[in-house]
């Protein structure tokens, strides 16, 4: 996992960030890197979902950019079904 290769928006890092604290850049990266489901999404976006032990048994979902490199949005999806 290598920080320099992603970036961030500026929504994700004063919205996301501040609305969820707990939130880790690595984690959403992690979810990018090993994704259990991969989906596009509207507005050139895409929707990663992954497994973060510290979230006690939900999935983080993380929306990127169309470049998969650049994350927008990331957030626990209680309603994810594998």
């Amino acid at each position: 996992m290598n920080l320099e290769n992603y970036s961030f928006t500026e929504y994700f890092e004063k919205e996301v960030l501040r609305k969820r604290s707990y939130l880790k850049k690595e984690w959403c990266i992690s979810v990018i890197e090993n994704p259990l489901r991969v989906e596009p999404q509207e507005n050139n976006r895409f929707r990663f979902w992954g497994s973060i032990p510290e979230l006690e048994g939900y999935v983080l979902r993380v929306i990127t950019l169309s470049d998969k490199k650049t994350i927008h949005n990331a957030f626990p999806d209680r309603k994810f079904k594998p």
